[in-house]
């Protein structure tokens, strides 16, 4: 039997499989949960920016486009030169966290092409960056308002990202690194420690004064305490307590000699007492 007569056949059946296949592809897709897709029609050349298209297995005709963005948080890392109010250069990195808005990735991507983190991302970051910074001097940067400038640049390059148009949502933009010329840094480093040294010599003058004074409110209620007691005490009232001390004394079982009128101011004497 000669099979040579079914090889056409075989040829054409390995074909269609493997058109099948490739259709296959073309024709279905998967969009993850983190993703979101827009359609694009290419014989009548519409893009679907509408109609967003969510997590699962679709199907379109193999001649269309769809186009898949991750709308899950994502971040940048920058490195750049910028100059401070006073024209110093100042090297810092700073990261960028954000996502597209899923609603309005057919914007995106019929303003951007797919291309809004290289288009728009960076170079707002970058922007911001040295105009928020050109406002602020190095050492201000450096150490006193560093998180007013985080904040500044964080707010200013939302508001252009996040705006209508453009449909990218600011997260957070933290500064991870702030390199000066070293004698610089080290000026501001001095300037730091002579400033808290300053700051802890004056605590001490005011524990100090507080304790002088709490001092001086001591002597002078003692003082007046004092000045009132000496005050009362008349020789009648002095003559008085010694007689009703003398009266205790000679009520006691202890034995000892008392001369009547022998102590100053005619007190009575107390000899021998145990």
């Amino acid at each position: 039997m000669d099979n040579r007569k079914y090889l056409p056949f075989v040829i054409i059946a390995v074909i269609a499989i493997i058109v099948l296949f490739s259709a296959a592809n073309r024709i279905f897709y998967r969009i993850e949960a983190s993703e979101r897709a827009v359609l694009f029609k290419t014989l009548s050349g519409d893009l679907e920016k509408d109609n967003i298209i969510g997590p699962g297995w679709h199907m379109k005709a193999p001649w269309n486009e769809i186009y898949i963005y991750n709308v899950a948080e994502q971040s940048i890392d920058e490195t750049m030169n910028v100059l401070d109010k006073n024209g110093l250069r100042i090297d810092v990195d700073v990261t960028v966290r954000f996502h597209p808005r899923y609603n309005m990735i057919g914007i995106i991507q019929e303003k951007f092409q797919g291309q809004y983190i290289n288009i728009l991302v960076k170079p707002e970051v970058r922007s911001t960056v040295r105009r928020v910074m050109g406002r602020y001097t190095a050492e201000e940067i450096y150490s006193t308002k560093r998180s007013e400038v985080e904040n500044a640049i964080k707010d200013e390059t939302g508001e252009i990202l996040g705006a209508e148009g453009n449909e990218v949502e600011m997260i957070s933009m933290p500064i991870r690194s702030i390199n000066l010329p070293e004698q610089i840094k080290t000026s501001i480093e001095n300037k730091q420690k002579q400033e808290q040294e300053a700051q802890a010599y004056q605590y001490r003058l005011e524990k100090e004064k507080s304790e002088a004074e709490r001092k001086r409110i001591a002597a002078e209620g003692e003082a007046a305490a004092n000045k009132i007691i000496n005050s009362s005490l008349t020789p009648e009232l002095l003559r008085m307590r010694g007689i009703e001390a003398t009266m205790e004394i000679a009520n006691s079982p202890n034995s000892k000699v008392i001369v009547i009128g022998g102590g100053k101011d005619g007190l009575p004497l107390i000899l021998n007492g145990n």
